[in-house]
C-alpha cells in the first residue's frame, strides 16, 4: 500500500522537484500539490494523505496554522521544510503538532527516507540539529504553559521519567537501553507508557514537553 503524500510551497520549482523524487519511488503517492497554506489545508482535507510536505513559510496561511489545523484535523503527519537550520519558526512548527523538519537542500535519498519514517508513526528526531534547536527555543522565550499537566508528569515512575530525560536529550531506543541497562522492548515500553501517560503523539511532543514542564533543561550534560 502506497504512502500517499501532499507537497505544499509556494515556489514551483520546489513543489515540483520533490513531487517527482517522491513520485519515483514504488511505494510512495504524490495525490496533490499546493502552492500556499490554504491550498494544503484543503488538499489534505480532499485526499486525505498520511504525509503532507509542507513549507514553513508560506502566502495566504503560513505554514505553522497550516500544520495545527492538519495535526487537530486526523491522522495527516506533517514534515515542515525550512531554507535555514536556526528557522525562528521551527519550534512553533514542532508545537503546533509537526512530526519533524527537514532543510529544503535535503539529499534525495534523505527526503525519501524521512516520509517514511514519519508515515510509519515516527518522528524525525535522528538529526542532532533538532534537539537543539528545541532547546535553543524553549531556552528563549518564556516558558508558556505546557502541553503536560504537573499531575500527568507526575503519574511517570521514576524509570519513565529517566526515559524522557533520555529521548529529550535525542537518544535512540538502543541508546536509551545502553544508558539504562535494561532491553531495548522494555524502553519500548516505558516509551509507549510516556507518550501514553502524558496524552502526546510522538517522540517530538515527548521532547518539547520535557523541555517545557523543566523535567530538562537547555545544556544538561550528556
Amino acid at each position: 500500500m502506497s504512502v500517499r503524500v501532499v507537497v505544499a510551497d509556494d515556489q514551483e520549482l520546489v513543489r515540483a522537484g520533490f513531487g517527482m523524487i517522491l513520485d519515483a519511488q514504488p511505494d510512495i503517492e504524490v495525490v496533490a500539490e499546493a502552492g500556499d497554506g490554504a491550498q494544503a489545508v484543503a488538499a489534505v482535507r480532499e485526499h486525505q494523505p498520511d504525509v503532507l510536505l509542507l513549507d514553513i513559510r508560506m502566502p495566504v496561511m503560513d505554514g505553522i496554522e497550516a500544520a495545527r489545523l492538519v495535526c487537530a484535523d486526523g491522522s495527516c503527519r506533517v514534515i515542515m521544510l525550512t531554507t535555514f537550520d536556526l528557522d525562528d519558526y521551527v519550534y512553533d512548527a514542532l508545537r503546533a503538532g509537526a512530526s519533524g523538519f527537514l532543510l529544503k537542500d535535503v539529499r534525495r535519498d534523505d527526503l525519501v527516507h524521512a516520509v517514511r519514517v514519519v508515515a510509519a508513526g515516527q518522528s524525525l528526531l535522528a538529526p542532532a540539529i533538532t534537539t537543539k534547536l528545541i532547546a535553543e527555543f524553549t531556552s528563549r522565550a518564556a516558558r508558556p504553559a505546557g502541553q503536560v499537566s504537573p499531575e500527568r508528569l507526575a503519574a511517570l515512575t521514576t524509570r519513565e521519567r529517566e526515559t524522557l530525560r533520555l529521548i529529550a536529550r535525542g537518544l535512540s531506543n538502543a541508546e536509551i537501553a545502553q544508558a539504562m541497562v535494561v532491553s531495548e522492548h522494555t524502553v519500548k515500553t516505558h516509551v509507549s507508557n510516556v507518550l501514553t501517560k502524558l496524552g502526546l503523539r510522538d517522540r517530538v511532543q515527548a521532547v518539547i514537553a520535557a523541555y517545557e514542564s523543566g523535567l530538562t533543561v537547555p545544556g544538561d550534560p550528556d
